[in-house]
């Protein structure tokens, strides 16, 4: 019975996402439902935290409570809520159900219900099914019985996490690090490599020392650096951020440092530079290589005794600052050529962190594009902007030389140009198809056709890629017998259910 694994999980210490996730899929199974998931309330929207039979990039999207009002109506009430098949309100996850045939597939029946933490709006949990009349009374009654476990369920991940803080252990995170409360602050990752690098960004927050953030164009410098700041003990004062590439040299002085009425022409009145606005808070200098020699001399002088004088002034004014700089350029170079002061370079690097590219973590690319198509559909109007599986295997297969921002414009770019190229909107689906990402991609030799299939001679695949097809067909067969169930698909192959989860996720079937 499901309430006995539930209990189970509760006296089991397991880390935050796998026990999430086998409350979802022990939710799915029990209901005979197409998908659940769930979400936490973060301000204005709702930030999935584990999603079960849903599209993966499902993960990345976020959703604005006022925008979806099939959420809104149940975080508006303490108890679970049914829609009819026939509710006219759209539903978040139309397109979104993950489907053996890749197609986008609508909801027909739709269960939710909101959590609450001690006294306290938490967020919510979502149940969806395509089969119009899974969910009934019953099944409501059941859910709100339901509902008080995983709200101790989620109540114990916390203090669980609350234990090992306190233990002076590094935090646990969750596979998504936000570094702030909205959405566009938010770091979506949930490869190994970003999270241990904010595990470690985590501790040297609380410091004051220097960082230098090294990474090329577009991999997220600043949203790195209001992790920082937004994790240290500053937290609550300002950042400050200055582009140094922008900066004629002429404004340099001015902007950083200030200056005083009559220092120049056109100075009418005294006016503050950016150490003074971020006093207290963090300073973060963007493009930092592209200072010139000149203000690099009187930067580092900041560095040492924490004073800097306006522009046109005589008198020296006391700051508190942190430093966060930022480059994507090799400044040891630039010191060997002399572009860069090599005392400043030492002040800065006193903690280098390098950043990864995305194409270092491709666990998070789909996340990512789950969170700009939720971004576009928003702006668009759209009821459903979704990914076809041969779009997705384009994104994980492309270099991305521009990063992060450049994934962020290619998706922006196909909802338009998909959305133009239709002559009305219809449903308002959209599916966004390779050719309209547009990506330089080039063949791999292993899609290559041979001479002999060139010549239209009958090809063998190699064994291997032989027994994965029959496997992959194996379970669609199955699962479709079972209307989707995994524990009745298992039975009906003969093998062990944990198993043939395992031997799914390896052929990309979940």
């Amino acid at each position: 019975m499901l309430s006995s694994l539930l209990l189970a999980d509760l006296t089991t210490n397991l880390p935050q996402a796998i026990r999430f996730q086998r409350l979802l899929r022990n939710l799915k199974e029990e209901f005979q439902c197409g998908a659940v998931a769930l979400l936490k309330k973060e301000e204005d929207q709702l930030r999935p935290l584990a999603v079960e039979g849903l599209v993966k990039e499902a993960l990345g999207r976020r959703f604005k409570i006022s925008q979806h009002p099939r959420l809104a109506a149940i975080l508006e009430q303490r108890d679970p809520l049914l829609f009819e098949p026939q509710t006219p309100l759209p539903d978040p996850y139309d397109g979104l159900l993950d489907s053996l045939e890749g197609q986008p597939l609508p909801v027909h029946d739709c269960m939710g219900t909101s959590l609450y933490l001690d006294g306290q709006l938490w967020g919510l949990l979502t149940l969806d099914s395509l089969n119009a009349g899974t969910f009934d009374a019953t099944a409501k009654e059941k859910l709100q019985y339901l509902t008080l476990l995983v709200e101790a369920l989620i109540r114990m991940t916390q203090l669980e996490q609350e234990r090992t803080s306190l233990r002076g252990l590094s935090r646990q995170k969750d596979i998504f690090m936000a570094s702030a409360s909205s959405g566009s602050s938010e770091i979506i990752a949930q490869s190994p490599l970003v999270t241990r690098l904010l595990q470690e960004l985590d501790v040297v927050a609380q410091s004051d020392l220097p960082l230098l953030l090294l990474g090329e164009t577009g991999v997220g410098k600043e949203l790195f650096a209001r992790f920082v700041h937004q994790h240290s003990q500053r937290a609550q004062k300002p950042l400050v951020h200055i582009n140094c590439a922008a900066l004629p040299e002429s404004l340099a002085e001015s902007e950083l440092f200030g200056h005083s009425k009559g220092a120049f022409s056109g100075a009418n009145q005294d006016r503050p530079g950016k150490f003074e606005a971020a006093n207290g808070g963090t300073l973060l200098l963007d493009e930092v290589g592209e200072l010139p020699l000149s203000i690099q001399a009187k930067l580092l002088r900041v560095l040492q005794s924490g004073e800097i004088q306006r522009l046109g002034s005589d008198a020296t004014r006391q700051v508190d600052v942190r430093i966060l700089a930022a480059t994507n350029r090799n400044l040891q170079e630039g010191v060997r050529n002399g572009d860069f002061r090599a005392d400043l370079y030492h002040r800065l690097s006193v903690y280098p962190v390098p950043l990864p590219p995305l194409r270092e973590r491709p666990e998070d690319i789909l996340l990512l594009a789950g969170h700009f198509l939720e971004l576009n559909a928003r702006r668009l109007g759209l009821r459903c902007l979704r990914l076809s599986s041969a779009a997705e295997k384009a994104l994980l297969q492309y270099p991305w030389p521009g990063n992060v921002r450049e994934l962020e414009h290619v998706i922006s770019r196909a909802a338009l140009k998909t959305l133009a190229r239709q002559n009305s909107t219809g449903n308002g689906w959209i599916t966004l198809e390779p050719k309209e990402l547009d990506l330089d991609i080039e063949p791999s030799p292993a899609s290559e056709p041979t001479e002999q299939q060139q010549a239209g001679s009958p090809s063998l695949l190699p064994l291997k890629q032989q027994v994965e097809l029959c496997q992959r067909q194996a379970i669609q067969q199955a699962l479709e017998t079972t209307q989707g169930s995994w524990s009745k698909a298992a039975r009906l192959l003969d093998v062990d259910s944990s198993n043939l989860h395992k031997l799914a996720k390896r052929l990309n079937l979940k």
